[in-house]
């Protein structure tokens, strides 16, 4: 039995508007710039590095990203879930 259109289109994967790639690009190469990450992130999107960075974290838990750059996406929850546990352990030894 073949799918019917709509449900085709109810299980097509959404697609990373170009501001989400453009900050996928950015954790890849920022390093290539001459400056500071924050000078690139103000250079690139004209904002403040705090918004890109609530975009980035909201970014790494979407599924689009993790199809989009797999490899990009487990790093960046792999130091995410780094900082956290630092976090975490000082709260708890002091």
């Amino acid at each position: 039995m073949a799918p019917t259109a709509c449900g085709i289109l109810a299980r097509m994967p959404e697609e990373l508007d170009q501001t989400a790639r453009q900050t996928l690009a950015l954790e890849t190469t920022w390093w290539r710039y001459a400056d500071t990450k924050e000078a690139a992130i103000r250079f690139r999107f004209g904002q403040d590095p705090s918004t890109y960075y609530r975009r980035l974290g909201r970014l790494v838990d979407d599924p689009a990203a993790m199809r989009h750059a797999p490899v990009l996406v487990r790093r960046l929850r792999r130091q995410r879930a780094r900082r956290l546990n630092s976090r975490s352990g000082r709260r708890l030894a002091g």
